[in-house]
């Protein structure tokens, strides 16, 4: 894209020598998998809206930053907020709002790197400088934050990739760069937005800023989040759309080098081809993959094209799922959220195995009382699931945690109402999702994000085994 030839030549042999060499520090932390999950959703026990007391009961908490009391945490549990929308970054650019999906993608010594997506629609003009964007008028992209895992204070924030449309998920790589997923996908001229490049990408951004890199072989759709299978290099990817939506991956011609593209396929699931609803307790399924022959035909929301990328695979037999969001690869399973999945329409959390290529149904919400949407994801060092929750309670939104014992816990609630104005925001935010959870190398601090009024969060406390 706007890189030059050298310097695209010697990035693609570091990140692939990266790979192959094994120096996958960052993201991969989760090593062993679910153990207790993956044997109960393949037997009778599968989950259907087990509880567990987790960390005991939240109590409102004050934020060590502001003084305020922004969310409601565990006995022993602190936060820091940081990163909050409007805050000038390293080059003036004020930071970019509806902060999105987020990862540790590099550490340095006790300084660890997040990149941080922004979920912005909209033909304003892109922020940053010129050289980190991709479309002139697109006002999405990402920010790079610096950490101390020492201190827990965050440092710099600067413009990491811009020009682009509602960057939702996306997920780290083996070799320290982040990918960020569009999930606007449009040609020019198919919307009413003056945008000048085609939307729906998946884009390689390199936390220090430089060209963007776009990833056409990962598809033209609208994407969510993307997690990579460190022991292949496939890029696995969800798709936000309904009432059908489809789980897809990416085979590279070279793993740890993206840019060499490779082929996008969806799941198919033998013997069935409707995941949405009716999917029975302790359910697994073998799957088989079906190759997409044209990866960028997009299919624009509200216009008809049997042959975009949904539509090739679901004629192929691919399996439909509906609202697929998060995603995240541990060394031996991937995990994904259908947010409006399931016979009560409040969500599913499956598990994709790829050495046995079975697909396990892992939990399903009963009710929205219970779990309302569970949306971005992570897999804690210590063994289990964090989900965030992106529903509509009027008392504030969850982060939920799905332990070892399967059993679903609340372990933080926002409860941001900002009766004085902070850097501009103020009201009540408690209906607003959670998103970008993610865990530091040691395991220690957990990042999430509430989405508006925009900021992040830092969260430590007195961590079990067994719970997240």
């Amino acid at each position: 894209m706007m890189e030059d030839e050298s310097g695209a030549k010697d990035r693609a042999r570091i990140a692939r020598r990266a790979f192959l060499g094994g120096a996958l520090t960052l993201g991969t932390f989760a090593a062993t998998p679910h153990a207790n999950l993956l044997a109960a959703a393949g037997g009778t026990a599968a989950m259907r809206g087990n509880w567990s007391s987790g960390y005991g009961l939240l109590r409102s908490a004050r934020d060590a930053n502001t003084g305020m009391h922004l969310l409601a945490l565990p006995d022993g549990f602190t936060y820091r907020t940081f990163g909050w929308a409007g805050e000038a970054m390293t080059d003036g650019t004020p930071t970019p709002g509806r902060h999105d999906g987020m990862g540790v993608v590099r550490r340095r010594g006790n300084e660890i790197l997040l990149v941080r997506n922004h979920e912005q629609t909209g033909d304003t003009g892109a922020f940053g400088p010129a050289e980190i964007q991709y479309d002139r008028v697109a006002t999405g992209g990402t920010s790079t934050i610096t950490f101390d895992l020492k201190s827990g204070l965050a440092g710099s924030a600067s413009p990491s990739l811009a020009g682009t449309m509602q960057n939702c998920a996306g997920g780290v790589t083996p070799w320290g760069t982040w990918l960020s997923c569009e999930e606007w996908a449009s040609n020019v001229g198919d919307t009413s937005e003056p945008l000048t490049q085609p939307h729906g990408f998946v884009f390689e951004v390199d936390p220090a800023g430089g060209p963007p890199r776009r990833l056409d072989d990962c598809g033209q759709f609208e994407h969510e989040a993307a997690a990579i299978d460190v022991a292949t290099g496939d890029v696995y990817l969800t798709e936000d759309a309904e009432p059908r939506a489809g789980f897809y991956r990416m085979r590279p011609r070279a793993p740890g080098d993206l840019a060499q593209g490779g082929q996008l396929q969806m799941l198919g699931v033998v013997g069935r081809t409707d995941l949405r609803r009716g999917v029975p307790h302790g359910a697994k399924f073998k799957t088989r993959w079906l190759d997409i022959a044209e990866p960028t035909r997009v299919h624009t929301p509200g216009m008809v094209d049997a042959r975009g990328v949904l539509g090739q695979g679901l004629d192929s037999g691919g399996a439909a799922f509906t609202r697929l969001e998060g995603c995240f690869a541990t060394n031996r399973a991937v995990y994904f959220t259908s947010t409006d999945g399931g016979d009560a329409a409040s969500g599913q959390v499956w598990m994709y195995v790829p050495r046995d290529e079975e697909l396990h149904l892992v939990f399903e919400s009963r009710s929205r009382e219970q779990l309302n949407y569970p949306d971005n994801l992570c897999f804690s060092p210590r063994g289990s699931l964090v989900l965030c929750e992106d529903g509509n309670r009027a008392g504030g939104q969850y982060l939920f945690g799905l332990g070892k014992d399967n059993g679903l816990f609340a372990f933080a609630r926002n409860q941001v109402v900002l009766d004085r104005p902070v850097l501009g925001h103020s009201g009540d935010f408690r209906r607003s999702e959670w998103t970008g959870t993610c865990f530091s190398p040691d395991g220690r601090w957990l990042f999430a994000n509430v989405q508006a009024p925009g900021f992040s969060v830092a969260i430590t406390g007195p961590w079990r085994r067994g719970l997240i």
